[in-house]
């Protein structure tokens, strides 16, 4: 097992799979620039680590994803001239956007594990994870309309793709709170378990995803990632040669072959692609 640390992010890696833990419980893992630095620091390792990793768990520590951003940041910006805080605002959000662009481009699937309060940017971290797990007792809000800004980490964009512009424009105009079955019911997460479960069941899609055909895995997700941006033909296209790229594999060979032969299949753990 191997682990990395920052005060604000840790990184450990376990069995093929890289959890990203945020770490700042005493402020509910309020997000502030020693977080930025540390996802950004955790991201740089998993992305030169690929090779030893077939998914990725993002989590909360001390029993909350993520309460947004640090409000006492932005308070103390907001006592600032203009001409000072603007260029600060827009560095900060610039490097939270890449990190929004890294997890969503990472060809590694990556998982949400989700307990506690999933506020503000935790809401825009979550969406750019592929898959998210629930604890039942959580809470989601978009809440930037409760402190007068719109949002940013992506949520404009991934929301009305989850769940329909109407329910878009209710969670981000109006910032209501709702529960985990709510975001299971809308499209915005996958798994609803009880709090007990939540490890367990986030380890059990790492487990699935990390054991999987890893290249076929990485393509699925860049399709999937671009589906929305391009028409038919064009989506049918990069299907094709993605088919045939991964019909030349490995792991195509064994998958086939274990069909045939009525057995389950044991993939390779390296990808083509990393």
């Amino acid at each position: 097992m191997a682990s990395h640390s920052d005060d604000a992010v840790l990184l450990s890696i376990s069995d093929e799979i890289a959890t990203i833990t945020l770490n700042r419980p005493d402020r509910m893992n309020a997000l502030d620039q020693s977080m930025i630095a540390g996802l950004a620091n955790a991201l740089d390792q998993v992305e030169g680590d690929l090779a030893h990793i077939g998914a990725v768990i993002i989590e909360g520590s001390g029993g909350t994803f993520m309460a947004g951003g640090d409000v006492k940041f932005f308070h103390q910006l907001s006592q600032t001239p203009p001409d000072k805080a603007r260029p600060e605002i827009e560095n900060m959000i610039a490097k939270v956007h890449d990190i929004i662009a890294r997890i969503t481009a990472l060809p590694r699937p990556v998982i949400a594990k989700l307990d506690g309060a999933v506020a503000g940017f935790g809401i825009s971290l979550m969406n750019a994870c592929d898959l998210a797990v629930a604890a039942e007792d959580t809470v989601f809000t978009l809440a930037y309309i409760h402190i007068g800004t719109s949002p940013d980490g992506g949520s404009t964009h991934s929301l009305p793709r989850l769940v329909g512009m109407k329910k878009a424009k209710e969670i981000a105009l109006l910032g209501d709170r709702f529960g985990a079955d709510e975001a299971m019911d809308c499209g915005l997460i996958n798994r609803v378990v009880p709090h007990v479960q939540l490890a367990s069941a986030t380890a059990q899609y790492a487990t699935r995803l990390a054991n999987g055909p890893r290249d076929a895995i990485d393509r699925t997700k860049a399709l999937l990632n671009d589906a929305l941006e391009h028409d038919l033909s064009s989506q049918l296209t990069r299907e094709a040669k993605s088919f045939s790229d991964c019909a030349q594999s490995n792991d195509f060979r064994e998958g086939v072959t274990a069909f045939v032969e009525k057995r389950s299949p044991h993939f390779g753990k390296s990808s083509d692609k990393s």
